[in-house]
């Protein structure tokens, strides 16, 4: 949005990026960067507001400001998570204001900001050596670490290509997809189990009746056809659990 309201202009030469804090580059031999307001060069630290700041080395600096627009579907899907058992948090660089207000929209009691990509990752590995598994949902470019670190992650469709690679799992329309794969993944979960349950009763009732011979050859298929039908059923029921109202 930013580029697209610049317009045409010079193009930046030898531009390096550092993760969470912005862009720098030389614009007709002047050094410039744009990010973050401390790195920068602005003093008084991060204001209230989402911003950018841009600006070459010892003059005087642009501040931008920006408005985000939270998707209509972000309170029902944190509230279906929450009905499921899970804590939701959000981890965020962008100002304490703005996050603040973000995570009372949505009903979010747990939020952190102003942190960097490595400080996000360093809070998710904190969870995971405490035994806690973490499914992160991020869609910027300094979510890629983060993203790479959690237990499971998902990213939409028109996240930053390097958080989609980082990602277990792309997503395309609005976060529903989030409950879905949650529920997905626990029902999953639950039909493995019921099978390896069925596979081993099968075992345990069979093999005796085949040691003292009451089992014929003829039975003895048919049992075991039965057998994989079954769990071959029980494994098809998953087909319908995305089909089921996501905010129950």
């Amino acid at each position: 949005a930013l580029a697209a309201a610049a317009g045409d202009g010079p193009v930046a030469a030898e531009v390096v990026e550092t993760a969470g804090f912005g862009l720098e580059g030389l614009i007709d031999g002047k050094r410039a960067r744009l990010g973050r307001a401390d790195w920068v060069g602005v003093p008084g630290g991060p204001g209230r507001e989402t911003e950018l700041w841009f600006g070459f080395v010892g003059e005087t600096k642009v501040r931008f400001r920006f408005a985000d627009e939270l998707r209509p579907e972000a309170r029902d899907v944190v509230a279906a998570l929450k009905a499921r058992g899970l804590t939701v948090e959000i981890l965020s660089g962008d100002v304490e204001s703005a996050v603040a207000e973000a995570a009372r929209a949505v009903g979010i009691e747990r939020w952190r900001s102003g942190l960097t990509p490595a400080e996000k990752a360093a809070t998710v590995n904190a969870l995971a050596s405490g035994r806690v598994n973490t499914l992160m949902v991020g869609d910027g470019l300094n979510d890629a670490a983060v993203l790479a670190c959690a237990h499971a992650s998902m990213a939409p469709g028109s996240a930053a290509e390097g958080s989609q690679n980082a990602a277990d799992l792309v997503f395309e329309g609005g976060l529903e997809a989030v409950v879905t794969s949650v529920d997905v993944a626990r029902a999953a979960r639950k039909r493995a189990l019921e099978n390896f349950g069925l596979s081993a009763a099968y075992n345990v009732i069979a093999t005796p009746l085949a040691v003292i011979g009451l089992a014929t050859p003829f039975v003895a298929a048919v049992a075991m056809s039965a057998s994989s039908l079954v769990v071959t059923v029980n494994a098809l029921r998953l087909n319908f659990v995305g089909r089921r109202p996501w905010t129950s």
